[in-house]
């Protein structure tokens, strides 16, 4: 988009402002040098600054050679012609061309004045080794019009533009070129690339009604063409009114990829450089502001620099802020520092050509959750889509050295993600294509937070894609991986409650049957996740020999199961399954009983509240709790009961996987006693305090009678008094109004 960057390419660099003048992670051509447009071939002085020396001489030569041609040149018995081609080749992928190398090999390639071998061989070492200059895009675009190059030559051209579109100094002059663009639409070959790089130029005024028209002639004439709907998609963003057809969103991918061989040499430079020249690291930590060693897509995290020059900057600091903040311009993202800045210019802000700029920015981030513009968050989400696609270590040969880049970089999405309070659906995208090609063990803890922002959507989508594979997963690896994943899909159900709340409250006034529908899709939704992770609580406690440690999380996620009427407004309670109740009812552990209790007396006061809702036929009569869920929650209220009070869940335990035994088979326990002694003195978890309460009562006492307390309001008051808050509201909502009863 439109960057104002005003920095000249002929002012002298200054060490203050470096990290103005460079996009890309190969901030020099040499190795680790500084490069400006008009220095680039200039070397500093290194141990081995006679083969820099003979290199430099080299591709001057080349590149004096290539801009002498005048006429056509054969490359057959050439030698001068292979020699010279064969030098820009190696230099290229060895340390990329600088500035004015690119601009020669562009002029060349694109004039016919060599076989189209020669051409092609020209434009594939294209890499840039800082930034390519916006003036020698446009000179391309001139011999483009002129077809001195083929078909084929045109088409790699249009590929290299895309895949270096970030390395462009400045785009201004591209907007102002944006017709001829889109005049070649008309060629069928080059029209998904054409649309790609219009996808990357538009901007609200580029939206046209003739070139509205025109995709759709060309759409009723190819079909639905995925580059054409991507533009198409963008125009309506834009101008909704103008646009009025319905275009499908499903589509993940709208363009090919357009990269070939310059991002894999661009990545072979980078490391080259890092590993080989200790001096890049000097040169590196001399600059005010550090850059970034980070690839391609973290380097985009810093806004570039404006194309103001740095005069004018001056001149504007020094001026009031009536004058800085002009209202009859867009204002420039980089000069955007304070959040009353954005206040005053919240209508004029231009977003950078750079999406990853915005994911570190919070004052953008600021102006996409206040200023809801869908056109943003397509570029962004485009953007993204094809970076984690591009660098996943998992996915992709060869990315698993950049891990560590990798990691930082899914971590600052999901920060994002939870800055804006929503999940990106390119990363959703990303999710569902690379866990079935996931270990579970490269970046796990970024991956897992990651699953937690899942948008909401249909269950099939969601199974196919999240819960079969993350099954797999899930059974066949450690505890702790179990844990963390329990504890993400806690998250993700608290963000799609979330979600509901707030558009529940920004519905209210809407119509009653379309809430409906949205409410019945989240329903659906929420309860296959539900018993999803009921389901998989279950073996993995089995596999564990229920471990406290596991117990604990699985209880955790229901705890937010337990309150979703009451507390989020969703009418919907699901107890959990058998496998998860009855080992924490069990449990050697006192928390895991704490948690338990609590999480009981929540389900019984939604479904009071539920109902008492029903009775009165106050609200949400169109869905009822199933007496399926009451009948369940009032069988474990009868195993809780009995075996916390009144010992009797052996005997009145009905519940088909409960606790019941006829009284031959308890009598060959040997237990005298069985009916009076499993209760909240004998209780397995509960035991430990008991032996406490007798050494504090009785501190005479060395048989550990455990007879000697029936007085068990005492009893009651010594176990609230350790913290077993979720017991103490549960014997007081339940077990006190049963006894009364009976």
């Amino acid at each position: 988009e439109k960057m104002q960057r005003r920095q000249s390419s002929k002012t002298p660099e200054q060490p203050s402002q470096v990290h103005h003048k460079t996009q890309t992670d190969l901030s020099a051509w040499r190795k680790g040098g500084r490069t400006g447009p008009e220095k680039s071939v200039q070397y500093h002085q290194f141990p081995n600054n006679q083969e820099n020396d003979t290199n430099q001489g080299s591709l001057e030569q080349a590149l004096s050679y290539f801009k002498k041609v005048q006429d056509r040149v054969s490359l057959k018995k050439n030698n001068v012609l292979q020699d010279h081609l064969t030098t820009v080749e190696s230099i290229a992928l060895q340390r990329g061309l600088p500035p004015e190398g690119i601009d020669v090999l562009l002029n060349v390639a694109l004039s016919g004045k060599f076989a189209d071998t020669v051409n092609t061989r020209l434009l594939k070492s294209l890499v840039p080794a800082s930034v390519v200059p916006e003036s020698c895009v446009v000179s391309s675009v001139s011999w483009l019009c002129v077809s001195k190059c083929s078909g084929n030559i045109q088409l790699l051209f249009l590929r290299w533009l895309i895949t270096v579109f970030d390395f462009i100094d400045h785009k201004e002059q591209l907007h102002a070129l944006y017709g001829i663009f889109f005049s070649f639409l008309q060629d069928e070959k080059m029209c998904p690339y054409v649309c790609h790089l219009l996808y990357l130029l538009t901007r609200k005024e580029s939206v046209k009604p003739f070139r509205i028209r025109r995709l759709l002639d060309l759409q009723s004439k190819m079909g639905m063409q995925p580059h054409l709907q991507a533009l198409l998609s963008l125009y309506k963003l834009f101008c909704p009114e103008q646009v009025t057809i319905a275009l499908p969103g499903k589509t993940k991918i709208y363009f090919k990829n357009s990269e070939g061989p310059w991002k894999a040499a661009i990545n072979t430079i980078r490391q080259r450089n890092q590993e080989k020249s200790p001096v890049s690291q000097v040169l590196f930590l001399c600059t005010a502001q550090p850059r970034s060693r980070k690839r391609k897509w973290n380097t985009q995290l810093i806004i570039p620099a404006s194309s103001t020059n740095q005069n004018n900057l001056e001149e504007d600091k020094e001026q009031n802020h009536v004058d800085l903040y002009c209202m009859n311009e867009s204002f420039p993202v980089e000069q955007l520092q304070t959040f009353s800045q954005l206040l005053q210019n919240i209508h004029h802000l231009e977003f950078p050509s750079q999406m990853g700029s915005v994911l570190t920015n919070p004052l953008l981030l600021h102006y996409m959750n206040c200023i809801k513009d869908e056109s943003i968050y397509l570029r962004l989400y485009y953007w993204m889509g094809q970076t984690l696609q591009e660098e996943c270590t998992w996915c992709v040969a060869d990315n698993n050295k950049y891990e560590e880049e990798f990691k930082d970089f899914l971590e600052t999405v999901y920060k994002t993600e939870c800055f804006l309070q929503e999940g990106f659906s390119s990363c959703e995208v990303f999710l569902y294509r690379s866990l079935p090609l996931w270990d579970g063990c490269c970046c796990q803890s970024q991956v897992l937070r990651l699953l937690s922002w899942i948008p909401l959507s249909s269950f099939s989508e969601t199974k196919s894609h999240l819960y079969d594979p993350m099954a797999q997963l899930f059974f066949t690896s450690s505890l702790y991986f179990k844990c963390s994943f329990l504890e993400s899909l806690k998250e993700l159900l608290q963000n799609w409650l979330n979600w509901h709340v707030i558009h529940l409250d920004s519905e209210s006034d809407s119509q009653v049957p379309s809430l409906t529908t949205t409410l019945s899709e989240l329903v659906n939704v929420v309860a296959e996740l539900i018993h999803f992770v009921g389901w998989i609580s279950t073996v993995a406690l089995r596999l564990e020999n229920n471990p406290t440690f596991l117990l604990y999380f699985i209880l955790d996620f229901y705890e937010t199961v337990c309150d979703m009427y009451l507390k989020y407004n969703l009418p919907l309670l699901i107890m959990p399954p058998a496998g998860v109740f009855y080992p924490a009812l069990l449990s050697m552990d006192s928390v895991s009983l704490n948690q338990l209790c609590y999480i009981m007396y929540r389900y019984r006061t939604n479904l009071v509240a539920a109902k008492e809702n029903e009775l009165s036929k106050k609200k949400m009569l169109q869905f009822k709790f199933s007496r399926q869920t009451y009948q369940e929650y009032n069988q474990y209220i009868t195993a809780m009961v009995g075996c916390l009070w009144t010992s009797s869940a052996f005997q009145k335990d009905i519940h088909p996987q409960g606790l019941h035994m006829e009284d031959e088979l308890l009598k060959k326990t040997r237990e005298q006693e069985f009916k009076t002694s499993f209760n909240i003195v004998y209780h397995p978890a509960m035991m430990g305090y008991a032996v406490l309460f007798l050494q504090q009562a009785w501190p005479g006492d060395t048989t550990f009678n455990f007879n000697l307390i029936k007085k068990w309001n005492w009893y009651l008051e010594y176990l609230y008094a350790q913290g077993l808050k979720g017991l103490k509201v549960f014997i007081e909502s339940s077990i006190n109004r049963v006894s009364q009863t009976s």
